[in-house]
């Protein structure tokens, strides 16, 4: 049975500019420019954090067309909107898996439509909900398939940081732990009782451990 491995973090900010100082302040390492997302409307920049695994900061491209739907990552919510108003955060994060349309129809949180992307290079599936939404609030993933023997992370330069753990809160953590479940990361993203949904990563720099 195919399970899920975890991809990329997101990070999203008003602005790119905002999202990478917020990223350089705690890490030291300043992500490296990505790209634009013409479909959704926004750009990016990417971290290393390992083999096979970023992070990327996103926002919403100044320059870019209003897309004809909704925004991903929640980056239309007027409540994630103002969020990011008090600075960047750690908002969600992606697992990659080999059979997208197999595990995606085994989650019990909609994960949406799958969604092909090309850029740079690189192309990719990826579950996008119609509306934008994160699923369960950001704790549950969306789940993204790579075309090619090319990832983004193979390209990236590496400051030496890696992902230690990734956790959560939630008003109803039992329901997001089996959610997880289903996608074979019950033992990577431990989820406990919050009153807030909260998505937080600890990783390894050369200075030590920093959390998001």
């Amino acid at each position: 049975m195919d399970v899920a491995t975890i991809d990329h973090l997101v990070i999203a900010a008003q602005t790119l500019e905002q999202g990478c100082a917020f990223v350089d302040s705690g890490l030291h390492a300043r992500p490296e420019p990505g790209g634009r997302h013409a479909t959704m409307g926004t750009h990016n920049a990417v971290l290393r954090l390992g083999e096979r695994l970023y992070l990327e900061v996103i926002a919403i491209d100044p320059e870019g067309a209003a897309p004809a739907r909704a925004r991903w990552f929640d980056l239309d919510e007027p409540r994630m909107r103002a969020a990011l108003t008090d600075g960047p955060r750690l908002v969600h994060y992606v697992a990659r898996t080999g059979s997208i349309e197999a595990l995606a129809s085994r989650s019990t949180e909609n994960l949406g439509e799958i969604v092909p992307f090309a850029r740079n290079g690189y192309r990719w599936r990826l579950t996008v909900p119609d509306d934008g939404h994160l699923p369960g609030r950001g704790l549950v993933p969306s789940l993204i398939e790579w075309s090619g023997p090319r990832h983004p992370a193979d390209d990236l330069p590496d400051h030496g940081l890696s992902l230690v753990a990734l956790a959560g809160e939630h008003p109803d953590p039992a329901l997001i732990r089996a959610a997880i479940a289903r996608l074979g990361l019950a033992e990577v993203v431990k989820v406990t009782y919050g009153q807030s949904p909260r998505l937080a990563a600890m990783v390894r720099t050369r200075r030590g451990i920093v959390t998001f």
